[in-house]
């Protein structure tokens, strides 16, 4: 890496971590969340880049570096189907396979009927979530992976094996993906780990979203206890996966935890007081949340306001970035804003108009990420993102900051005292939850050898170690694919 590139990088990595503690840095930095049109722009076909991580990965890096933005996703065209399609996945539809080869790829939610999680299974789930995906979960997500208790089969055999092994390739690739970002573009990779809400995994890939409707109506009891089972394994998911510099937000998906999806009342008894602790507890731990509120979460705004200072980022899609700023911008840093509809079908001057609406608006004082309102897909104009871009460049300056000290900001938690009272964050559930992160506990499998003759902690940390990967391929399949 060139020094003048380390330099370039360490200044991007100031702006945005300065922008995400809600500060004020040298000028608005740039992070679009940019998918397919990451492809038009590179010239290959949604298919390529969706089938073949690496030109995707070719492609952020161009346009990282052909647009000089400060931030980017590794690869925001995350889902691949050389996992998907090797562990049998029955819920998604793939550019070149079953779609048009320009088309992104689809998730396919089965009918209430088909639906992977049944009515009558939430005690299985809160008896042992891990044990339920790999029992009852997977082998109904997949077409090849055989039922518990019934016989195996080549396919299914293949099934695991290349499903690992394929998980392993590709989360192996994202870490020079995401060095090659910073030495051959100066550009900071947007985000690391990933986490889901308790109650939007039950919608999306456990009872569907009309099966967990009706549940929330006809037995609500169960539907919180298996939120409160699931939230210390997504906890571990996000913690693990988080980036163990401190700097760039954990990136939280958020898909049907609002007003209309569920009501008012199951928002603050369901979804609630399962997410606010976990968010405490990553905060606890250092880790910001990026707060992807997909859809119009605006309704939620006071509860998201109760949150510890500068301990999210959060990110509007169709809510009123406006009443974002008045609710929460005095604790956090807010990103997007721009609509899609405008970077898709409007003429440049009209993107710069509402960039510079949504500038003068809500990023005055600092604590503000430029970006479009949802995910960037074909539809983007070239010529508009580019205007969004030079638009923030010149415009989006703050005359009073620098970016003297680049490289050398550090997280910045509250005092202890601020927040680390009585009933903060989800450490008693930690405690008393069944033990996360392994399938098998030492424990257990110590009482499978009559004794051992050497040195025993070895043996149970190296035991412990690959179990933990287990567990890793179980819940990443269930969140990130």
């Amino acid at each position: 890496m060139s020094s003048d590139m380390e330099v370039l990088y360490q200044e991007r990595l100031h702006r945005y971590v300065t922008a995400m503690r809600n500060e004020k840095p040298d000028r608005i930095p740039i992070r679009p969340f940019v998918a397919e049109f990451t492809a038009k722009y590179a010239g290959f076909t949604a298919q390529e880049v969706t089938q073949d991580y690496n030109k995707a990965f070719i492609a952020a890096r161009k346009c990282a570096a052909d647009f000089d933005w400060d931030a980017v996703v590794a690869n925001m065209v995350w889902v691949w189907p050389g996992l998907t399609q090797a562990l049998g996945l029955k819920y998604y539809s793939v550019p070149g396979v079953d779609l048009p080869v320009n088309t992104g790829f689809q998730y396919r939610e089965p009918a209430e009927e088909d639906a992977f999680m049944k009515a009558d299974e939430y005690d299985l789930l809160i008896e042992d979530p891990t044990a339920f995906l790999y029992n009852v979960w997977l082998p109904r997500v997949s077409g090849d992976i055989s039922p518990a208790g019934e016989p195996t089969s080549y396919r299914n055999n293949l099934a695991l094996v290349k499903g690992g092994m394929a998980m392993l390739q590709y989360f192996t690739a994202l870490g020079p993906q995401c060095a090659q970002l910073r030495s051959e573009c100066g550009t900071v990779s947007a985000i690391a780990g990933i986490f889901k809400a308790p109650l939007d995994i039950l919608a999306d890939k456990l009872r569907g979203y009309l099966g967990l409707s009706t549940d929330l109506l006809t037995q609500p009891e169960m539907v919180l206890r298996a939120c409160e089972a699931l939230m210390p394994h997504l906890y571990n998911v996000a913690l693990t996966s988080a980036d163990p510099n401190k700097q760039v937000p954990i990136g939280f998906w958020m898909h049907r935890g609002c007003v209309p999806f569920i009501s008012p009342r199951h928002f603050e008894s369901h979804f609630w007081p399962t997410l606010k602790p976990i968010i405490e507890e990553l905060w606890r731990k250092g880790h910001q949340t990026l707060f992807y509120a997909e859809g119009s979460w605006d309704r939620h705004l006071d509860h998201f306001a109760e949150l510890p200072e500068r301990s999210i980022v959060y990110h509007v899609d169709q809510g009123d970035i406006f009443l974002a700023h008045r609710k929460l911008g005095h604790k956090f840093c807010l990103s997007g804003g721009i609509p899609n509809f405008v970077l898709a079908y409007r003429p440049p001057e009209e993107v710069r108009q509402y960039c510079k609406k949504v500038i003068d608006g809500v990023a005055k004082d600092g604590g503000y990420i430029m970006d479009a309102s949802a995910i960037m897909q074909d539809d983007t104009r070239v010529e508009n993102l580019k205007a969004l871009t030079d638009f923030t460049r010149e415009y989006g300056v703050y005359s009073s900051a620098s970016a003297a000290g680049a490289g050398s900001h550090t997280q910045v938690m509250p005092a202890p005292g601020a927040i680390f009272e009585e009933g903060y964050g989800m450490l008693d559930r930690l405690a008393l939850a069944r033990k996360v992160g392994v399938c098998v506990p030492w424990e257990e499998k110590r009482l499978e050898f009559p004794e051992i003759l050497g040195n025993e902690d070895l043996v149970a940390r190296v035991w412990t170690e690959i179990e933990g990967l287990g567990n890793m391929f179980i819940w990443q399949c269930l969140l990130s694919f």
